[in-house]
């Protein structure tokens, strides 16, 4: 199998606690592979959500080069991996303190992949770089936009964002604190895919769990201008679902 290049913190977080065990900025995987990105015309990093190992984070890179190939995207799709498979993930019981855990790490997250892409950036200024983030994977999203806005420098660093399942709430698009963040994305490109019938999310907002996803039943308020939404039909929450049903890109 064809080796997937991915920027990693794997390792750096307890998976029971959300407690900081590496203060490491991040590590390439394969590091060759990242210097042959450099000068590209652009790259797009796929985020994944929670209960993902490194096998699981891999996976949806796959899955997300193959539909993006698919819909004619030629350049390079990479992951971003992080220690999204908290302790008891899997079990109903323990659903609420390991998603808890997962938001913590997610959240702490946003300053690695911040840096890897202010770093990236100025090794190759003119490279657009795309996010693409699935559940979870949104906050992780979210807190990156949060690390590189205190930067004026970074304004428009990102060209674009696509969320999938989000679990953001529903106000974020919409909110003063968050709505003035976002404006380090190029204009009229955030993306919301959301979908009613996703059952995690219906689940995760009847346990108020998480208050409002933003991928369940889209933005609340007045979003921002560069917000947008599509409203999708995928079979389930799983990102293969939503990529299934992704019918353009960027």
């Amino acid at each position: 199998m064809k080796i997937v290049p991915r920027i990693s913190t794997r390792g750096y977080y307890d998976l029971g606690t959300g407690k900081t065990l590496k203060t490491n900025k991040y590590y390439l995987y394969p590091k060759k592979d990242f210097k042959k990105f450099v000068n590209s015309k652009e790259i797009t990093i796929m985020i994944h959500g929670l209960r993902n190992d490194n096998a699981g984070a891999i996976a949806k890179v796959v899955l997300a080069r193959n539909r993006l190939k698919k819909l004619g995207y030629p350049y390079p799709v990479i992951g971003f991996s992080y220690d999204s498979n908290t302790t008891g993930a899997h079990l109903k019981k323990y659903a609420k303190r390991s998603l808890g855990v997962g938001l913590i790490i997610a959240k702490k997250n946003g300053k690695h992949l911040g840096k890897f892409i202010e770093e990236f950036k100025m090794l190759s200024p003119k490279t657009k770089i795309r996010l693409m983030g699935h559940s979870l994977g949104s906050q992780v999203i979210l807190s990156t936009v949060e690390y590189l806005s205190k930067k004026k420098k970074n304004k428009s660093i990102i060209d674009s964002v696509y969320f999938f399942g989000a679990s953001i709430t529903e106000d974020v698009p919409s909110s003063k604190k968050y709505g003035k963040l976002l404006d380090i994305v190029v204009d009229k490109k955030i993306i919301n895919h959301f979908a009613p019938t996703d059952e995690v999310l219906k689940w995760a907002d009847g346990k108020r769990y998480v208050r409002g996803p933003l991928g369940l039943n889209g933005a609340s308020g007045r979003p921002i201008k560069k917000y947008h939404q599509k409203l999708v039909k995928p079979k389930n929450h799983r990102f293969a679902s939503y990529a299934q049903v992704l019918a353009s890109f960027p």
